[in-house]
């Protein structure tokens, strides 16, 4: 592939609802463009973009790839996303790395929620946007009702750039309203066709709509056309730019991924429209963290951000990255300003899916890749030492779901670790974490196909197996009594024996853990009173209910009897424990459980059912706000044991479009019930 200049560059983000037919138009593209013989296909597992093992025996996108598409002397970067929700960071990431998206809306499902929320983050970013209707050749599909729907949706600012001719299965070709003519297709090539008369009359309305737009968008532009004047193809070009960029505009065009249909112009309309790297108006995804801030240039010094990693069986790790300033060659020396440490290049490639092309050098504005980088992450900065930046990382969704798993085999604990942190590099919008307190390793994502295709990958790609295990819910125990006890440990056997005897007083308290001490005379001397403490403290790590760390207590020393040869530190610290075995069971011991804070977005419509469903996992409602756009933030308090799959069921519940957030806020006694249910169990 040849090197290409930073104005001859497109890159756009492909985003949709999974199964809206991404990875089949970019085969379609591939074909169209003459990079193919034959257009791959999802179903038959043959595609560019969908390589990996897992991706191709679920027949959907689970990463994000790149493939490039040569078309008129320009080099358009297509960033494949996946379209299931659990992948919004994947999509994050490669809307960062583009001038614009290019939007797949199935035509036979019309807006999906996928759709919908890419929608309203292009549209918090101000990014602009092409929409392109696929399957249209499908059953039942009725594109004025599709045009109907999407101006409901998303206003008029979206506007047909092309329409089909015939639809279902009459479905044969499409219009180019721009140009005012009708192609069909055979193949994949397009022939041009007579209009009917109400046709040409629909095409000329289009273009009225098209022309207005573009008018409003240059003064010099509006005078012509109030004066009647014709637009050249120079003022189409400069006013939809214009108005793409100002998000006045979303060109939608249709076509047929499957069987080639409308692609050239959906090319034509990319190349033509679309806006390049270095436009001063373009959209630049990576914010400057620290350093000289610098323009899209080859002018400038280097620097290029690193948007994906994939972790290949055979390479090893590919860094993809976009050039963001200067020139890049396989000589340039690089500096990882997040890590202070200099890399090197083994070899430069543009990327097409997990085909390498090399090349010799990569201009700003453009995405490569190369391949074993020593020190280089996802969201890591390089540039020149002398010029050093950084660019900000990408703040990922909060996990919503979490598994706890085990090696199923005890020889893979070490390289289970091992293989979850390289997998991180290829996600890293999913967690790895170890509960200091129950010891349990656990992953946490967006939903349960993210975590399901980690666990596949774990084991296609290292050869580790893991079990997926229930939670251990951090439990505590506290006391609600008050109760004062003695403590006696008296040891003789011959020689020094061990005496310590103690006079404690344990209460209820706000704070983890009081101790203090109220002896008078001397009963117990002041060096033993931190045996005892610690004998308090160790002990507490075991409930006598459940077993479950103790909390809340106060402990008071106030009486006791010690020794002169018999007393040590060692039986003051047992003397202490025999006191908090003995009295705690007298202080009205309870079970105490995590409670957290859920902050829940949903429709309007959902309110009802998503409240009914909080109540029935023991929360308690504290407030409702409105939000825009007919959302509604719920605030609540649940149990943890009543939420590990709340994600999976409150996704049920609003078909994809709720979204939540949690966090722990306090411990709270568990209902007597559900205590001895917990007692009875862990006693097993």
């Amino acid at each position: 592939m040849k090197v290409y200049s930073t104005e001859q560059v497109r890159n756009l983000a492909l985003v949709g609802h999974s199964g809206c037919g991404k990875t089949n138009l970019t085969e379609a593209m591939l074909f169209q463009s003459g990079v193919t013989k034959s257009m791959g296909n999802v179903s038959n597992k043959n595609t560019l973009s969908d390589f990996s093992k897992e991706e191709r025996d679920r027949g959907t996108s689970i990463g994000t790839s790149v493939i490039p598409i040569e078309w008129r002397n320009h080099k358009v970067n297509m960033i494949d996303t996946p379209g299931f929700l659990d992948y919004m960071g994947e999509s994050y990431g490669a809307l960062r790395a583009s001038e614009a998206a290019l939007m797949v809306i199935d035509a036979t499902s019309g807006i999906e929620v996928g759709t919908e929320r890419m929608w309203k983050y292009t549209e918090k970013i101000g990014l602009p946007r092409i929409i392109f209707v696929n399957k249209i050749d499908g059953e039942n599909v009725s594109f004025r009702r599709l045009m109907e729907e999407l101006k409901e949706a998303f206003g008029k600012k979206v506007i047909p750039f092309s329409v089909p001719i015939g639809e279902g299965e009459d479905f044969v070709g499409v219009t180019d309203v721009i140009y005012q003519k009708g192609f069909k297709y055979k193949n994949g090539a397009p022939e041009e066709t007579e209009l009917s008369h109400d046709q040409i009359k629909a095409t000329e309305r289009m273009y009225e709509e098209i022309a207005e737009v573009v008018a409003s968008s240059d003064e010099v532009l509006m005078e012509k056309y109030f004066s009647g004047e014709k637009f050249t193809r120079e003022d189409l070009l400069r006013g939809v730019t214009t108005a793409l960029l100002e998000g006045e505009a979303v060109p939608l065009l249709v076509g047929s991924g499957e069987k080639g249909i409308g692609i050239d112009i959906l090319l034509n309309t990319i190349v033509n429209y679309m806006p390049a790297p270095d436009d001063q108006r373009a959209h630049l995804g990576f914010r400057y963290e620290d350093g000289e801030r610098r323009h899209i240039d080859v002018k400038e010094p280097f620097a290029a951000a690193v948007f994906k990693t994939i972790t290949d069986p055979f390479v090893g790790k590919i860094s993809i990255f976009k050039v963001i300033s200067g020139i890049l060659k396989k000589d340039t020396p690089l500096y990882n300003s997040n890590k202070d440490k200099m890399e090197k290049i083994s070899g430069l490639y543009i990327i097409r899916g997990k085909e390498l092309v090399e090349v010799s050098e990569i201009q700003a504005g453009d995405i490569g890749a190369t391949t074993k980088f020593e020190f280089t992450e996802t969201g890591d900065t390089l540039c020149d030492k002398n010029h050093s930046i950084k660019f900000k990382k990408i703040k990922y969704p909060t996990p919503i779901l979490y598994y706890a798993i085990e090696a199923k085999s005890k020889n893979d604990e070490e390289k289970l670790s091992t293989s979850l942190r390289r997998l991180k590099e290829e996600d890293p919008s999913f967690v790895i974490e170890r509960n200091t307190e129950t010891k349990q390793l656990t992953i946490g994502g967006q939903g349960q196909v993210q975590l399901d295709v980690i666990l596949e990958k774990l084991k296609n790609m290292f050869n580790v197996e893991v079990n997926i295990i229930p939670f251990i819910i951090p439990y505590r125990e506290t006391i609600k009594g008050t109760v004062e006890v003695q403590g006696k440990h008296k040891k003789q056997s011959g020689g020094a024996g061990q005496y310590g005897d103690v006079w404690i007083k344990f209460e209820p308290t706000e704070e983890d853990f009081v101790f203090e001490s109220n002896v008078f005379g001397g009963a117990v001397p002041k060096n033993y009173f931190p045996a005892v403490e610690k004998g308090i403290i160790d002990s507490m790590e075991h409930g006598v209910l459940a077993g479950y760390p103790m909390t809340q207590v106060k402990a008071t020393l106030y009486d006791g009897s010690y020794h002169d040869v018999d007393s040590n530190e060692m039986s003051f610290k047992l003397a202490a424990a025999l006191a908090y075995r003995n009295g705690i069971k007298e202080a009205n011991p309870v079970l105490l459980e995590p409670i957290m804070k859920v902050e829940v977005l949903i429709p309007d419509e959902y309110l009802g059912d998503v409240m009914g469903d909080m109540n029935k996992r023991r929360g308690r409602i504290l407030g409702m706000d409105q939000e825009v756009g007919g959302i509604q933030l719920l605030i609540a308090e649940a149990p943890q044991a009543e939420l590990f799959e709340y994600a999976i069921n409150l996704r049920a519940m609003t078909q994809g479009r709720g979204t939540f957030s949690m966090e722990f806020v306090r411990y709270e006694e568990v209902p007597t019930l559900i205590a001895e249910k917990i007692i009875e169990n862990s006693s097993k």
